[in-house]
């Protein structure tokens, strides 16, 4: 078997170990499932060995297919780490940059830095994923990550690029017409916006004991960050948002930060870029600079909320 054929093999046999599916790696990669299976067969023919015990019901690795999915994720990330410290080199920033990001953020903070990165490097180009789920950059070989909230200690090379923490807040007409709520027990009395599964990011139940949800009222659960954001903003009800998603229109006045006093305010952590080689390539320096320029330091939703409590702070009451 070629060297080239067998890194492409290892690549998919990575996959498909991380996903225990063929299909599921199919439909990532635009493949048909019989196509996956055919090249994890072509893998076990060159290396003599299942890598894999089939069923109808689970995929599952053998002894064999641990122990070369432990050492398949280092060479693939050595590869990987090889070519971008080759191409680093070069002073032009081209090529293929990939990257992976929560599609909130992205669509707030990544889309409108993507034509004056492209202006300033026209050779470059950006494949852009948007996604909830928790992207490893060495196994899905991804230059850059995302990534919203504390990180786990990882391998991984982090830099913070923001500020992240959850404000409450509701459009002023909302307030005009149904008032502010001044603690938990109040909230019983107005309409909630909350995520629709809260597992891994603050939801309104993570708020205090939890035990006032019992009475709270959520006039919508959804799992997409830009429509609890427009709900908000149309009026519909109280939001519990991210402050770089709220944070401009706190500024400009479309939504109101509101505060209870029996409730600790959110924990403030950070918005970071994860990337698996520890030298950035050029492509990655670009990508960064232009990103960090837009957000500006501090954040510029800081800047927004902060201008904002000092304008209602100085008004007359």
């Amino acid at each position: 078997m070629k060297a080239a054929k067998f890194a492409e093999n290892l690549s998919i046999f990575v996959e498909v170990a991380r996903a225990q599916s063929f299909s599921e790696v199919a439909r990532r990669r635009g493949l048909v499932a019989s196509s996956v299976a055919r090249q994890i067969d072509a893998l076990e023919s060159e290396l003599q060995v299942p890598l894999f015990v089939r069923s109808t019901r689970a995929l599952v690795p053998t002894e064999a297919g641990e122990v070369l999915y432990e050492r398949a994720v280092k060479i693939l990330h050595d590869m990987t780490e090889a070519r971008s410290e080759v191409t680093s080199l070069e002073q032009n920033v081209q090529g293929l940059l990939r990257v992976s990001c929560l599609p909130a953020f992205a669509r707030r903070y990544v889309v409108p830095i993507l034509r004056q990165l492209g202006e300033r490097h026209p050779h470059l180009q950006v494949e852009l994923e948007l996604t909830e789920r928790i992207v490893d950059p060495v196994v899905e070989r991804m230059d850059v990550v995302v990534r919203v909230g504390q990180q786990p200690d990882s391998s991984l090379i982090g830099q913070r690029i923001g500020s992240h923490r959850y404000l409450i807040c509701a459009a002023p007409s909302y307030v005009e017409r149904h008032g502010a709520p001044r603690e938990l027990a109040d909230l019983a009395h107005h309409r909630l916006i909350d995520r629709r599964h809260s597992t891994s990011v603050r939801g309104w139940r993570e708020i205090g004991d939890g035990h006032w949800t019992q009475d709270a009222r959520f006039v919508l659960e959804c799992d997409d960050c830009d429509a609890r954001r427009q709900s908000a903003l149309e009026g519909l009800g109280i939001a519990l948002m991210p402050n770089w998603s709220a944070g401009p229109d706190i500024g400009e006045g479309r939504l109101v930060q509101l505060a209870l006093r029996d409730a600790a305010p959110a924990p403030d952590s950070g918005i970071y870029l994860l990337r698996a080689m520890p030298r950035a390539s050029a492509r990655i320096r670009a990508f960064t600079d232009q990103l960090r320029r837009y957000i500006g330091s501090p954040s510029s939703w800081d800047v927004a909320i902060a201008a904002a409590s000092q304008a209602r702070a100085s008004s007359p009451r």
